[in-house]
């Protein structure tokens, strides 16, 4: 929430957008309204300019009724944009600097909903946000927006132009002997497949693998038709800044190079090199892996990237969240990318008990009184980043005077090291450690004007 009567402190930013809205409704609002549907939400405010040294000033509009009774009549008209995702509390007329203007506060969109596109273009009318303007979305972008519409899983479906060769026997067989374990009533290799969903009938009678089970058992070249940017890696640093250790890929030689091969070398790596006292470390970690390949998006560019270095494992999987990053940290919540994946992973027992994924990982790094794990969405090309800090010590508590700042930055939006020296009565130069600090602690960002400091997005 703005504090409006605070309103020169704010400027534009990947979150806010001023528009001076004096000679009537503008149209680049409709931009704007999309951009920030399509990415993570924002505030639109109508009689806001923003000046030269970048704070925003209010302006007289002639009459923000009418500006609201169009946007309104805007966002119910298919030919304008593609749907509305307003609510009546999302839309208000508020005083600011002695002025009224209009604030309109556009949450994200669901996924059934995205893109939120204008003109009745799909391609040409989508857009997102990227620090303090809008852009239009590549084709990939909205193809990747598309594949997430839908209510079904994409890796259930049937593959009938692929035969059961496409699997990988040696990872087929190794799969198997670990899900017979908890398929009851299934036997024989082709019966645990079947009923696991790694293979289906076809309307020819023939047996085809799905999806799921191409990218989990499949034979890599057959892998690569079907998904053509498929990659998969596993670095591995012995300092911070050093040159690769190790490194493990799908292209490795002698190996299938399916996700099943992949997730089963990169744990055997977290065995041999953790200590039996880390037991819930090394669970934690597997489960990272796991939960980033579950949710990747395997048609998206870049594939899946696991880094680890003294002190931090971070997980980089194609694709963003399906639900929002407040909800996907909160848990509770379900919406899976990879239905069949998260299925064939869960005979496997990874994955579905009590305590497993992200809130199961952030509970076990708080109770080792650790740094919290670090969950990160980026667009263009779409990435979830999931860091999680090793054997980084976390405070009891901030100290006072950083929650100071983190709350007036909480209403601020931003803050310079001059105006936290103010705030805390101390000099610039020791404000503008406190707030490296805590951006080193991963809980502010430099704002897109590297002047001020902003809470992580």
């Amino acid at each position: 929430m703005l504090d409006f009567e605070q309103l020169g402190k704010y400027s534009e930013n990947n979150r806010i957008e001023a528009k001076q809205a004096t000679g009537g409704f503008p149209r680049s609002l409709w931009e704007t309204y999309s951009a920030f549907a399509n990415t993570t939400g924002g505030v639109i405010l109508l009689g806001v300019v923003e000046e030269a040294d970048h704070s925003f000033r209010a302006v007289e509009l002639l009459d923000p009724e009418d500006l609201v009774e169009e946007l309104w009549a805007g966002v119910k008209d298919p030919q304008v944009v593609s749907c509305n995702i307003l609510s009546p509390e999302d839309v208000y007329i508020t005083q600011a600097q002695g002025k009224r203007i209009v604030v309109i506060e556009v949450p994200r969109a669901k996924r059934q909903d995205r893109p939120v596109y204008l003109g009745g273009d799909l391609y040409r009318g989508s857009y997102r946000r990227s620090g303090e303007g809008d852009y239009h979305c590549t084709p990939e972008e909205v193809r990747n927006m598309l594949r997430d519409r839908g209510e079904g899983s994409l890796d259930q479906r049937l593959l009938p132009h692929l035969g059961r060769e496409a699997l990988d026997e040696g990872s087929a067989g190794a799969y198997c002997r670990l899900a017979s374990l908890r398929l009851e009533g299934a036997s024989g290799e082709e019966g645990i497949l079947l009923a696991a969903g790694a293979l289906g009938r076809g309307e020819d009678g023939g047996l085809h693998p799905t999806a799921a089970g191409l990218l989990m058992l499949g034979r890599l070249e057959a892998i690569r038709r079907e998904y053509p940017d498929f990659s998969l890696e596993y670095r591995e640093y012995d300092s911070p800044q050093g040159e690769c250790a190790l490194r493990l890929t799908h292209q490795d030689p002698g190996q299938p190079g399916n996700l099943f091969t992949f997730y089963t070398r990169v744990r055997r790596r977290l065995e041999e090199t953790l200590e039996d006292s880390e037991e819930e470390v090394r669970r934690g970690l597997e489960e990272a892996l796991a939960n980033g390949i579950l949710h990747g998006d395997y048609y998206d560019r870049k594939g899946l990237v696991i880094i680890r270095r003294p002190g931090e494992w971070v997980v980089s999987n194609p694709g963003t969240l399906r639900l929002g990053l407040g909800d996907a940290l909160a848990g509770g919540r379900a919406d899976p990318r990879n239905a069949g994946l998260t299925r064939l992973f869960a005979l496997m027992g990874v994955g579905r008990q009590k305590g497993s994924g992200l809130s199961g990982i952030l509970a076990a790094w708080a109770g080792r009184g650790w740094t919290a794990p670090r969950l990160e969405e980026r667009f263009g090309p779409d990435r979830t980043i999931l860091s999680l800090p090793l054997g980084e010590r976390r405070r009891a508590a901030l100290e006072a005077r950083e929650q100071r700042v983190l709350e007036y930055i909480t209403r601020q939006v931003t803050a310079t090291p001059r105006q936290v020296g103010e705030l805390l009565e101390v000099s610039e130069g020791r404000a503008r450690a406190l707030l490296e600090g805590l951006a080193r602690q991963g809980v502010l960002q430099r704002g897109p004007d590297h002047l001020g400091y902003q809470l992580k997005s």
